[in-house]
């Protein structure tokens, strides 16, 4: 685990969202600052506000990877969007799916907009705070293996 890995599970520890988690070990070194990251990535939690769609960590580290690779420029969009899957499917691969009621199975969901209370039955029973690190970790990697590129 990284450091910053390890610092996103703290944050998902503290309260913030999976989506939170991931944005908020690197929006300060991609130019934002936290608490404008901690409100736009806020809505994307459990799934897209609770609706268990694309899980929120990924959402997360899409956020992360706009800010890092993109520009204003409306062209940009076809190179983020090669970012974007090349991030998901290294995020499939690891873990099956990109969907959050997916990534629940066997978990009772719902898509109360109340979240679920953290106890330490919530961390032992859910994938959230692992995937908070694996969001992070594939992010990293990918970051260090552009920076070889470019």
């Amino acid at each position: 685990m990284s450091e910053k890995s390890e610092k996103a599970k703290e944050l998902f520890k503290q309260g913030y969202n999976c989506s939170q988690s991931v944005l908020g070990v690197f929006c300060e070194e991609l130019g934002m600052d936290f608490d404008t990251a901690m409100k736009i990535s806020c809505s994307f939690g459990g799934g897209m506000g609770r609706m268990r769609e694309v899980c929120g960590t990924v959402s997360g580290m899409f956020m992360a990877a706009g800010l890092a690779f993109s520009t204003t420029e409306p062209s940009a969009k076809v190179e983020q969007y090669k970012i974007v899957q090349e991030l998901a499917n290294r995020f499939k691969e690891k873990n099956g799916s990109i969907i959050c009621r997916e990534l629940l199975q066997g978990i009772e969901s719902s898509t109360s907009p109340t979240p679920s209370e953290r106890t330490e039955t919530y961390y032992k029973k859910r994938p959230c705070i692992e995937l908070v690190g694996d969001c992070v970790e594939i992010l990293e990697q990918y970051m260090k293996e552009r920076t070889k590129v470019g």
